[in-house]
């Protein structure tokens, strides 16, 4: 139940994100991912040993999973090289989507736990990850068209 209110609140996150997202191709991928993580929460309350989708079970397939990827790689085809971390920050659609980063990560963790205990649809969680870093790259790319990253200064404020 811990995963499956993770992903909730991930998917309540991406909404948040999607107020402020204006550009096209960045809103009907968040709003499909939105549709899948309804998808994936059903997938998780379902545990078991087969994972192939049927009319009475949901699943997360990985068609979904390489879909996250080929929409990470082309966004990070237009990115700077990372050089430093990045602080979660800069535009209300930079910071939403950073938030919404962070909870994935979380309900990334609660479902590997809950799969320790059930079994649980191995690509669900790949798609968890992928997901997480698909809106890590996001929030670079909102942030590059906004005029720039907001980078961690190690000890920058040390006196």
């Amino acid at each position: 139940m811990a995963a499956i209110g993770d992903v909730d609140e991930a998917n309540s996150a991406i909404g948040v994100a999607l107020a402020h997202v204006t550009r096209p191709e960045h809103r009907a991928s968040l709003s499909r991912i939105q549709n899948e993580l309804f998808d994936l929460g059903a997938d998780l309350a379902t545990p078991g040993e087969d994972f192939a989708p049927t009319e009475m079970s949901l699943r997360v397939v990985a068609a979904q999973v390489a879909r996250l990827e080929a929409e990470i790689d082309a966004m990070n085809e237009a990115l700077p090289p990372l050089s430093s971390f990045i602080l979660p920050g800069g535009s209300a659609a930079v910071a939403a989507v950073h938030l919404a980063r962070a909870i994935t990560r979380r309900a990334e963790r609660s479902a590997v736990a809950a799969a320790g205990a059930v079994a649980l649809n191995p690509l669900a969680l790949a798609y968890l990850n992928r997901l997480s870093d698909h809106l890590f790259v996001l929030a670079r790319a909102l942030a590059t068209a906004e005029g720039g990253e907001l980078l961690w200064r190690p000890g920058a404020t040390r006196g």
